[in-house]
């Protein structure tokens, strides 16, 4: 059953302005008294259909509400419906020529602010008549949003092959976040440097590192533990042997392509236990 919340703003305001007009229809006031009625009606204090907050409506609003209902007789409710414009989701002002051109440029440049690709558009239509005049910064803005253009963030600074896969890979693809079907079906972990360093009882200064072991379903930290020095096969082993004996084995694990994660003795301890050892894409965390 649907509550107040899941109906359209359009049918809040129409259910409102009948409310506001409905008694005049269930019982017509005497002739010479309609005005009388309107001034008294526009006198009340309504509650605004989306705010909440207390509404007054002007006679000549109320009076055209109660000759469209009465037009309309059969549907006073569906007339008193707000129209939907005609050009409702269309920007005319951005020509179609534009829309490529956009779309090329963003297309080239992904990482771009639209604040960046507005100012190279507007360079762009000097140099070629054919796109016409760029509207305002506000209206290419919201052509942006409303066709999921977004500043896309460099997955590295590094132009390797593995790094220009990925971003082909998600700029072709959705990419969606998943949920393993059972507990203990998949597992993730990985390490996190911290930023704050700690001093040792030797008075040296490092940066402690955190390892931790999630099951996907539900949501568990199996092992978290801190470690001093880099992230290493070593320490990887010692949090993930400690999350087996705590929670058992998995059936398969997804971790980066670190060197920790990779090393031989990793991946073979894992082959040895049956647990299949998944990795992500290289960039694509």
């Amino acid at each position: 059953m649907s509550g107040p919340n899941n109906v359209s703003v359009r049918e809040r305001w129409a259910r409102l302005k009948f409310s506001v007009v409905g008694l005049l229809l269930a019982a017509p006031p005497a002739k010479g008294e309609l005005q009388s009625e309107l001034k008294e009606l526009s006198a009340r204090t309504w509650r605004h259909p989306v705010t909440g907050e207390p509404v007054r409506f002007g006679l000549s609003t109320i009076e055209r509400w109660l000759y469209a209902a009465r037009r309309e007789s059969h549907n006073p409710v569906g007339v008193l419906r707000r129209k939907v414009r005609s050009d409702l989701g269309t920007q005319g002002s951005v020509s179609d020529i534009l829309r490529a051109a956009i779309r090329e440029q963003y297309s080239a440049h992904p990482a771009w602010s639209i604040q960046l690709h507005y100012l190279n558009l507007k360079v762009l239509a000097e140099n070629r008549p054919d796109i016409g005049a760029v509207p305002c910064y506000s209206t290419i803005r919201r052509f942006f949003k409303a066709y999921g253009l977004f500043k896309r963030r460099r997955l590295s600074s590094r132009r390797t092959e593995g790094a220009e896969r990925a971003e082909q890979r998600l700029s072709e693809r959705e990419v969606r976040s998943y949920e393993a079907e059972y507990v203990n079906g998949l597992w993730h972990w990985d390490g996190h440097e911290s930023s704050l360093k700690v001093l040792t009882p030797r008075g040296e200064w490092e940066s402690p590192v955190l390892i931790g072991v999630l099951d996907d379903r539900s949501r568990l930290a199996c092992h978290m533990q801190w470690y001093l020095g880099p992230e290493r096969a070593q320490i990887v082993a010692h949090t993930v042997s400690q999350a087996f004996m705590k929670c058992g084995l998995p059936r398969s694990k997804l971790s980066d392509n670190g060197g920790a994660m990779t090393a031989a003795e990793i991946t073979e301890g894992l082959a040895r236990v049956g647990v299949l050892d998944v990795r992500t894409l290289p960039y694509s965390p």
